[in-house]
């Protein structure tokens, strides 16, 4: 009995000493020396977890991440180059701010722009036309009008949206109308659901009948982008374009656009040119900005509350 026990003790201490010899896991980041040869969600994923061991925490600045993933696409750098330049870039930099290695010749044609905790935010854009998005990074879904848009110069994303951007090359010009103003169309969420509607053709979009009993609210339950109009929270309606070019004074109207925003959900008024008539909003940039409760046009001009930050047209 007593051999059975002295046996148990020092298979006991052997065990120990094995389970203690074994290395820890290592939750560093790793990535073949040829980075390119992964899929680029996988680039973005490994070089934001290298920043964060060597910043002690801090998310790595949108347009570094961007730089890398040129340099890995068309200068073949590889993980360790890469470690080094971001080694390079913190040394006595606490601040997060980054410029590009001097001397180099990058010229983006793309950008990245992140809903930082969900909050909104804008980025400046290397090109002047209308976005497009090639890349969603976050897991959240980006869905230009609701959580994503763009304007000359510049990209908003909002509520978590995290994604890569480019020109989309149609630029801001109108693509000229063919005079079929009063022509109608429907455009139904259902069961609640975001939906996109073609538009028939090019001009502004009026709501000219609710056929749900859920409210159709401009900027909130609906509205247009381009070349199509969006429903949701269950808005059914009929719509018409109106304004496009084939009028003689369409150009005149469609150019003038007012921006107006709540900052931290004061009530703001902003110029309107009561010549253009009575502005419609045109892009929500933050907040709810539903008609007749965050924004509205009456006596005091053009106002808006709520923290709704939007640009307007003229209706």
């Amino acid at each position: 009995m007593i051999r059975l026990v002295i046996a148990f003790f020092i298979a006991s201490l052997s065990f120990g000493v094995e389970a203690q010899s074994k290395p820890p896991v290592d939750t560093r980041a790793y990535a073949p020396e040829n980075i390119g040869s992964l899929p680029v969600s996988d680039q973005i994923r490994v070089i934001e977890k290298e920043y964060r061991e060597q910043s002690r925490g801090r998310q790595i600045p949108d347009d570094q991440l961007d730089f890398y993933l040129d340099q890995i696409k068309f200068s073949r750098w590889t993980f360790s180059k890469i470690k080094n330049d971001i080694a390079v870039s913190l040394r006595g930099n606490s601040n997060g701010n980054w410029n590009p290695p001097p001397g180099g010749n990058w010229n983006p044609g793309n950008v990245i722009c992140s809903s930082k905790d969900r909050r909104y935010n804008e980025c400046r854009t290397p090109f002047r036309g209308r976005a497009r998005l090639v890349e969603n990074i976050s897991d959240t879904r980006c869905v230009e009008g609701r959580n994503w848009g763009s304007r000359q110069g510049l990209i908003w994303v909002d509520d978590g949206c995290r994604g890569r951007f480019v020109d989309s090359g149609t630029g801001w010009g109108s693509s000229g109308g063919n005079g079929n103003n009063g022509q109608t169309f429907r455009c139904e969420s259902d069961g609640g659901r975001y939906h996109e509607c073609r538009k028939p053709y090019s001009g502004n979009t009026v709501l000219v009948r609710q056929l749900s009993s859920n409210r159709c609210t401009e900027g909130y339950s609906w509205g247009e982008k381009r070349d199509i109009v969006w429903v949701s929270n269950g808005c059914r309606g009929e719509f018409q374009i109106r304004g496009g070019n084939g009028g003689s004074g369409g150009n005149w109207n469609n150019a003038y656009t007012v921006t107006c925003s709540s900052y931290n959900g004061a009530l703001r008024t902003c110029a309107w040119d009561r010549n253009r008539g009575e502005p419609r909003l045109i892009e929500r940039l933050a907040g709810r900005c539903a008609e007749g409760i965050d924004w509205d046009y009456d006596g005091r001009g053009l106002w808006v509350k709520n923290s709704c930050s939007a640009r307007f047209g003229a209706r």
